[in-house]
């Protein structure tokens, strides 16, 4: 972009600058993110519900309260938008469904709660596959997101307009979830930095659920910066999620953006996954070298790395997947089945066919995985290889007859590992390819460092969708 940065492409880190010192009103802020969204969103689907008036009464709130000194930190006055199975007190959750489509929670979700006080805009809910799952479908209520960068091309999921969103200027940052890469994936494909937090440090409870031992809430920014300032919001111990961990919360963006910072570190290249095991696309291999260059530059030293097959880390993860999300679905599946789209009761009936054994086996591999991956973090500080095997590919595409896995974002759900995925360059139809950056748990700090480090080194967060661009202008 020449010239001074459209304030709807500032990020959060940008804007909160502003919006502390106030040279920014956080109104005039959420104002430019509402007529973007009324000039574009009618073509991307990403805004299932709008919430122009009390968006606007919440940012007037924020402008009040920091006038008179009261800045309660980074979020305060930005606009988020947030994936619709977070349940919003009094607001329709629908996860994307006519089985919930008159569905109004009572209360919040502690994510959503942790968002309001820390005076952060809530706008509106964003599509998603449906119940997380159900896929890119044309047969529910709403119609599926499209890719900013190519409407033909599909945003993927399951956090589509989450993605969608954040990509096309619409907010800063915005809520997905992540069971089996479905933060990761679409800001893959979509251009942007997802953050799967280590399993436990955000909370899920009032997050409409897929699979209890894989599901995880998480931040999606335009950059791994914002990711940590949101995750200083919502990382925290909730005694009402049984999976929460009661662990300090770390300072996320300490050492984000410090001449030198990967001096030292260790990164383990899972270099047969991609190659190997689910050869990637050229544009995807170019961009993880100029990634892994960009690594040796700023000081990190690199070694290969092997673990199990790709194709296990799949299988193990589809298993268990498919079993848990059968169990959240059976009785309304028996019940009213036509109340879900095709794909979702496709891809949820297929954990009917899973056997006890099957899962249970299943678990006790995934252990072996686990501690295949501690084994290999005690060699390196952490692992790197693609989030996604192509570019985005045509709307619709139905990835679950795909010869190869799409996405290779599977194996930190099962570890519980955090993980970040950051654009890492761009294809030569200007599509975005990306890099993924795991950790040991709880590490979530030096995993968005070093992928904050991997967007400054390779440039990619100059580049918006011409689409979107165009279309503005017009």
């Amino acid at each position: 972009m020449s010239g001074e940065t459209p304030l709807h492409f500032r990020t959060i880190a940008e804007l909160s600058a502003l919006i502390r010192d106030r040279r920014l009103s956080p109104v005039e802020l959420m104002q430019s993110c509402l007529d973007r969204i009324h000039a574009l969103d009618g073509r991307l689907n990403s805004v299932l519900l709008l919430l122009e008036e009390p968006a606007l009464a919440a940012a007037r709130q924020a402008e009040a309260e920091i006038a008179a000194g009261r800045w309660r930190g980074p979020l305060h006055g930005i606009p988020i938008g947030i994936k619709d199975i977070y349940e919003t007190a009094g607001i329709p959750t629908t996860g994307h469904s006519a089985l919930f489509r008159d569905h109004v929670p009572a209360e919040d979700a502690t994510t959503i709660r942790r968002l309001r006080e820390a005076g952060a805009v809530l706008f509106g809910k964003l599509s998603t596959w449906e119940f997380a799952i159900g896929g890119t479908s044309f047969d529910l209520p709403w119609p599926p997101a499209r890719n900013p960068w190519d409407t033909e091309r599909d945003p993927t999921g399951s956090s589509t307009g989450s993605a969608v969103a954040v990509a096309a200027g619409l907010c800063p940052g915005a809520m997905g979830t992540d069971t089996g890469g479905s933060i990761r994936a679409p800001a893959a494909w979509c251009g942007i930095a997802g953050h799967k937090p280590t399993y436990g440090l955000v909370s899920r409870r009032g997050v409409l659920p897929l699979a209890f031992s894989l599901d995880h809430a998480g931040p999606m920014c335009w950059t791994a910066e914002d990711c940590a300032l949101m995750m200083a919001v919502l990382a925290g111990h909730d005694p009402l999620d049984p999976g929460s961990a009661d662990v300090p919360v770390p300072d996320f963006s300490a050492a984000i953006g410090e001449p030198g910072s990967l001096a030292g570190l260790r990164v383990g290249v899972v270099r047969h996954f991609y190659e190997e095991d689910v050869p990637c696309e050229p544009a995807v291999l170019a961009g993880v070298e100029d990634a892994l260059r960009a690594l040796r530059g700023l000081g990190a030293t690199l070694a290969d790395v092997r673990l199990s097959p790709f194709g296990l880390w799949s299988a193990v993860g589809n298993l268990i997947s498919r079993a848990e999300s059968y169990a959240v679905h059976a009785e309304s599946l028996k019940a009213t089945p036509e109340l879900y789209g095709s794909y979702g009761r496709r891809r949820l009936m297929a954990g009917a066919f899973v056997s006890s054994a099957d899962y249970i086996n299943a678990q006790r591999e995934r252990g072996r995985l686990v501690e295949e991956v501690r084994a290999a973090l005690r060699e390196v500080d952490v692992l790197v290889f693609p989030s996604a095997r192509d570019v985005a590919g045509p709307m619709g595409v139905d990835m679950l007859g795909a010869a190869l896995p799409p996405f290779f974002s599977r194996p930190f759900n099962l570890t519980g590992s955090p993980a970040v995925s950051v654009c890492s360059g761009f294809s030569a139809e200007g599509l975005p390819v990306s890099l993924q950056i795991g950790g040991r748990a709880f590490e979530d700090p030096l995993v968005l460092k070093v992928g904050s480090a991997v967007e400054r080194a390779l440039g990619t967060r100059a580049r918006r969708p011409a689409l979107a661009m165009a279309e503005m202008a017009a």
